[in-house]
């Protein structure tokens, strides 16, 4: 199984390091250019209009989208409040996880976890999980963008759904990598394209601009790995078919499973 010396293009962020490594590992030259960065919002005006109903026993559930969110959540209202109030309010009521990142954060609270949603932890993992619940005040915690089909599915099951925004995406500070990634995809020079959430090949769209159309003839020329269905969804948006989903939605197993798959494939 290998990536036989393809040039690889990735955009993950946090775990550049790591994605660099797992594709090299895998038989690929890597080039890894961040195509996001997590930012607190400044205004945290929804953050405490949530404390103040989950305080006031006005939410029944509340639902954790991601390990970053979660623990941002819990920093901005203890700006406010004692740190202790939040998790021993979580403690009252029914809390639901995404997925193992905001498990984790609950666990470190001692926050009990009445529904952990399966894998491969999409949206439609969460409302399947809580389908026969019966709280009726939901509470979203949200990450860079707002999840219509989850809020809508959440209030089509009869809930009162209040989204609790975090933190949003923008582009890297340095946009440098990109440029350079942008410049050898419409050169042809990457035979592969790694994507570890959807987020990423909306920025990079937008960071095209007018060359826009191009970047996404090029990379349609490209063996593209999605980590999974979210991801797909939004590539999929964009007229981009990925060629893989690893069997789980992990990065480890992306680099792994897509370099297997690509031996497979005639070349791009």
């Amino acid at each position: 199984m290998s990536f036989a010396q393809a040039r690889v293009l990735a955009f993950e962020s946090r775990r550049a390091k790591e994605i660099a490594e797992l594709i090299r590992i895998n038989g690929g030259e890597p080039f890894v250019a961040p195509a996001l960065m997590e930012a607190p919002l400044t205004d945290n005006e929804a953050a405490f209009a949530f404390a103040d109903r989950l305080y006031g026993g006005e939410i029944d559930m509340a639902v954790f989208l991601t390990g970053v969110g979660t623990r941002y959540l819990g920093r901005v209202l203890a700006t406010r409040d004692p740190e202790e109030r939040f998790p021993e309010a979580l403690r009252k009521i029914a809390v639901v996880a995404r997925g193992p990142k905001p498990v984790a954060v609950l666990r470190e609270w001692n926050v009990p976890i009445a529904v952990s949603a399966p894998e491969p932890n999409t949206w439609r993992e969460v409302l399947s999980a809580v389908a026969s619940r019966e709280e009726k005040r939901v509470a979203v915690q949200e990450y860079g963008r707002s999840n219509k089909e989850l809020l809508d599915g959440l209030k089509a099951q009869g809930r009162d759904v209040l989204a609790v925004p975090v933190y949003q995406w923008r582009l890297p500070e340095d946009t440098g990598p990109l440029q350079s990634a942008l410049e050898s995809l419409l050169a042809g020079e990457f035979q592969a394209a790694l994507f570890t959430t959807g987020v990423q090949i909306e920025h990079f769209v937008e960071f095209a601009g007018g060359r826009r159309e191009l970047a996404l003839e090029a990379l349609r020329h490209t063996f593209i790995g999605s980590i999974g269905p979210d991801c797909s969804e939004s590539l999929r948006s964009y007229g981009l078919e990925p060629a893989i989903e690893p069997s789980h939605p992990k990065m480890g197993l992306l680099a792994r499973e897509a370099a297997m798959k690509y031996e497979e494939t005639d070349r791009f």
